[in-house]
């Protein structure tokens, strides 16, 4: 049997596949999880991912949050071609004008609008009978259709609201003409069997179902978000909304990457397939780790780093023979390298420049000989490197190179420190700005982190706090590269900034992630006046 065996059987026993739209609110839904704000230069990098994952739909954001919102929707619907462009609005006037101003450059712009409806947000939230519920949507489905043909409209906690009621909000609201409409499982409530239900009785009792696309929007609060997903699809739903690496509110939302793959793997119970570019999840879902500062579980389905990992003999005998006796997809068919450890001190730049090849990035020659030069000093401080350690390589160098770093930015020069169990902790930090150094020192606070954290506010001068601080090792082995996140509370506007960084020197990657916060609460003081 072939490396693709379990896919190539299952596509050669399906004639009838249909196409799912997928959906993807990671710039939506997925960054209103705690900590995961994008700045607009990342949340473009991440909406051009998109467009060559293959992405149907991109919902931008909600354009009336903020001024950030709507300027990072405007920027991908004048930018992203390739993909649908959608934006956030609720059931009135102002929502729905902001967001046609904000998109009405898209290639393909759809506005979504939504309203709850269920008993308990219908008494406790908005305070509105069902008739006044049934005017505001059909009114704010008819006002985005004055500005755009594509709109979407999702009665909110649709999975908790009275069925008959659902219906007759359903139907009201493609009479006023929308072309989609999203059933949400809000509070990821519902279980499998009940949402193949809703989805029939939809299909069945709603007359004018067949003039728009039923959607799902499931939420995970009990770890059934891909499942009832993959049980609308099969009930007939033809779009799905899920996010990169699951992430969306409290528990995230549905994965995209495990929901795609669920659905090509078994396309013989399925019958449906999508236009995702499955070789490119892994690198989407590393771009998106790397800009919101989450990291994906090492067991996580699909991209976690051991999800085709096998320690157990018995699996590796397996495995060896033939690779379908535990692997029901291959690794490559999601992004990842066969191979990990190939490369040394020893190594070429050739074969330097063919994994980052395989890896998916899209260097030019000079940034290649820029990775070597730094690749052979990583090299000669771990014994092995693996693809991770080449990834936050890159993904370092990258992020300094990138061009649109103000050159008041703080930069890392050296550090010095002196501590013991029953002595205080003695930091010196030296970081530069517009070419000049500065000096800090603390002996402040009970441990390392602590008193670095004291000596650079002490150089910087800016009110903030360390509001969180995370380290994990890139790889394996007592010489992996360290990764740091750390967030850094802005006390003046209280929003927290996310910074990263990466070293074998924990340390190093400690202060330098604290620089690349304070850098980023410096450039949003600096774009606010």
């Amino acid at each position: 049997m072939p490396d693709n065996a379990n896919e190539s059987i299952n596509a050669s026993q399906v004639d009838d596949v249909r196409n799912v739209i997928i959906f993807d609110t990671t710039l939506r839904d997925g960054e209103q999880s705690p900590g995961a704000s994008m700045n607009l230069h990342e949340k473009l990098q991440v909406a051009q991912a998109l467009v060559e994952l293959g992405v149907d739909v991109i919902e931008a954001g909600f354009p009336i949050a903020s001024p950030g919102d709507f300027e990072a929707v405007r920027e991908i619907a004048q930018i992203v071609k390739g993909s649908q462009v959608c934006g956030l609005a609720r059931c009135v006037n102002a929502d729905v004008d902001r967001a046609w101003e904000a998109l009405k450059e898209a290639e393909n712009p759809r506005i979504h609008v939504f309203l709850a409806t269920s008993a308990i947000h219908r008494e406790f939230k908005l305070r509105m009978s069902q008739d006044e519920i049934v005017r505001r949507a059909v009114e704010g489905v008819k006002r985005a259709k004055g500005y755009c043909s594509n709109v979407e409209f999702s009665p909110e906690d649709a999975c908790r609201t009275e069925i008959d009621f659902l219906c007759r909000v359903v139907e009201a609201a493609i009479d006023a003409g929308a072309t989609t409409v999203n059933i949400p499982d809000t509070v990821g409530y519902t279980t499998p069997r009940e949402m193949t239900k809703r989805i029939e009785t939809l299909l069945n009792r709603v007359p004018n179902i067949d003039r728009a696309v039923i959607s799902i929007h499931c939420h995970n609060d009990l770890g059934m978000a891909v499942a009832n997903s993959l049980a609308a699809v099969a009930a007939g739903a033809g779009q799905i909304e899920c996010a990169i690496n699951g992430l969306g509110e409290r528990a995230g939302n549905c994965s995209l990457e495990e929901v795609v793959m669920a659905m090509r793997t078994r396309r013989d119970i399925f019958r449906v397939d999508t236009r995702i570019v499955s070789q490119k999840l892994v690198p989407t879902s590393r771009l998106v780790s790397k800009v919101t500062g989450l990291k994906v579980p090492r067991n996580k389905a699909i991209v976690g780093q051991n999800a085709f990992a096998h320690e157990s003999g018995v699996h590796q005998d397996g495995v060896l023979k033939e690779r379908a006796t535990y692997e029901i997809m291959s690794a490559e068919s999601v992004g990842f390298v066969k191979n990990e450890l190939v490369l040394g001190k020893h190594s070429g730049r050739a074969a330097l420049a063919d994994r980052l090849k395989s890896l998916k990035y899209d260097l030019t020659p000079e940034q290649i000989a820029d990775v070597f030069v730094e690749f052979k000093k990583l090299a000669d401080l771990k014994k092995d490197v693996y693809d991770a350690d080449i990834c936050a390589l890159v993904d370092r160098m990258t992020s300094e190179k990138k061009g649109d770093a103000p050159e008041a930015d703080w930069k890392f020069v050296s550090y010095e420190l002196s501590c013991g169990t029953n002595a205080s902790p003695n930091f010196k930090a030296t970081l530069s700005q517009n070419g000049i150094e500065k000096v800090g020192t603390s002996t402040e606070g009970d441990g390392p982190v602590h008193a670095m954290f004291w000596a650079v506010q002490q150089i910087v001068g800016l009110p903030v706090s360390l509001k969180e601080f995370k380290i994990e090792a890139v790889t394996v082995g007592s010489d992996a590269q360290g990764e740091v996140v750390v967030f850094v509370n802005d006390e003046d506007s209280g929003v927290a900034y996310k910074g990263a960084a990466t070293s074998t020197d924990v340390l190093e990657a400690t202060i330098k992630a604290i620089i690349d916060a304070v850098n980023r609460i410096q450039r949003a003081r600096a774009s606010a006046k």
